[in-house]
């Protein structure tokens, strides 16, 4: 398989060498934790000097005689060098049992600079702080951006591979495959087994067909505000009974396996937030097209979700914005940083039209000089209007 550096989650790796966190590479199956891991490892040995790398691939059989974690612990101990800096690198660590003792057991004796990935079925965000005494260190990984496609592609950015990128998604594993359907079939096999190992086995679902109706409802409804009690509604009217503590408690477990992504509401003019209906945005937007078709495709909504995906990419947090009954599609937040963004479908060229002036009038209520953005397909260069700058949707996915 073609591979490229994703330099971005390496330097992150780079950066935690020497603290004393447990590193914890996290993010959606197939995402490429594995390979960030191995290009960390080839980094530590073509630049750090007097080191030593323990590295575990619990993938490979040669390790299946330390997959008891007293074992583990004995493995590494023999393998531990004094006087060197010792890199202590395991991946999918869950295939230890009790590796969680053993994990604690190596950060306590801090001779060893840890780094795991670990299936989503056995550690996802909300289990680090439960599982691990020690402080932990995120690096969250998503599926390739647009960026980091036109990279593996070496294409330029044009209309073509946008276009192309709407369709296909960031799973790097579909790119392996030339027909569109087989791409969707790798990306559906990927869904299938983040429901049925990753969520279903863990929680002991055992009516999987209600889990798998709650993910069609919000792959349908990717950028629309979503009530619980509205999702448990229209389940109960197709005769499907499910109240809504059950659909919170699976919600929670596709956000927490990083399939969904829930971005809460934020009242602009009271700065507070706000209650009971959020949005929720696929981590890649290829799952909806293999899983629910590619008919009747609102582009409006695909864009957004990839902005929102971007977004959180980026480092941002990410909030949806209302003022005065109007809503603002993202409020995005980085430490002093806040910027207010519209997205949009084709925009045309007229700024008189009635779907220009619906998105940038939002935006103009809003008073206070943060950065506003209209993010849309608009076939030429950044260009501002009335203070906010109108940018086209691909040459904005590759601006830092």
């Amino acid at each position: 398989m073609k591979l490229i550096k994703r330099n971005e989650y390496l330097m992150k790796l780079i950066n935690t060498i020497d603290t004393p966190d447990i590193k914890v590479i996290t993010g959606v199956r197939r995402a490429g934790k594995s390979k960030l891991l191995e290009e960390f490892k080839k980094y530590i040995e073509q630049n750090e000097k007097n080191y030593n790398i323990i590295h575990i691939n619990y993938n490979l059989t040669k390790f299946e005689s330390i997959n008891e974690y007293h074992n583990l612990i004995d493995y590494v101990e023999e393998n531990y060098i004094k006087a060197k800096h010792n890199f202590l690198l395991i991946d999918e660590v869950q295939m230890c049992e009790g590796f969680e003792k053993a994990i604690n057991n190596f950060h306590a004796e801090e001779k060893y600079d840890i780094y795991i990935t670990c299936s989503n079925a056995f550690l996802m965000s909300s289990d680090l702080a439960t599982l691990f005494t020690g402080r932990t260190f995120e690096i969250k990984v998503f599926p390739f951006s647009y960026k980091e496609y036109l990279e593996y592609y070496k294409k330029d950015n044009d209309e073509d591979a946008f276009d192309n990128y709407v369709f296909e998604g960031g799973l790097a594993g579909s790119y392996l495959y030339k027909d569109k359907n087989d791409k969707y079939d790798y990306v559906n096999d990927v869904y299938n087994t983040l429901i049925k190992r990753d969520i279903c086995d863990k929680y002991k679902i055992k009516k999987e067909y209600l889990l798998d109706k709650i993910t069609d409802f919000l792959m349908d409804n990717v950028g629309n505000l979503t009530s619980i009690r509205n999702i448990s509604s229209s389940l109960t009217n197709n005769k499907d009974k499910i109240n809504h503590k059950t659909v919170s408690k699976y919600i929670n477990y596709l956000s927490n396996a990083f399939l969904f992504y829930k971005i809460r509401r934020y009242d602009i003019q009271g700065k507070r937030y706000l209650a009971s209906q959020d949005k929720y945005y696929l981590v890649d937007h290829s799952f909806k097209f293999a899983k629910l078709g590619i008919k009747n495709i609102n582009y409006g909504r695909v864009y957004e979700n990839i902005v929102a995906m971007e977004l959180l990419r980026r480092g941002y947090e990410v909030y949806v914005g209302n003022l005065y009954e109007k809503e603002i599609d993202f409020v995005a937040i980085k430490r002093n940083e806040k910027m207010y963004i519209q997205v949009a479908d084709d925009l045309g060229k007229d700024t008189n039209n009635e779907t220009f002036q619906r998105e940038v009038n939002p935006l103009l209520k809003i008073n206070d000089a943060y950065p506003k953005l209209l993010i849309a397909k608009t076939h030429h260069d950044m260009y501002t209007y009335e203070g906010i700058k109108i940018i086209n949707i691909k040459d904005w996915l590759i601006d830092n």
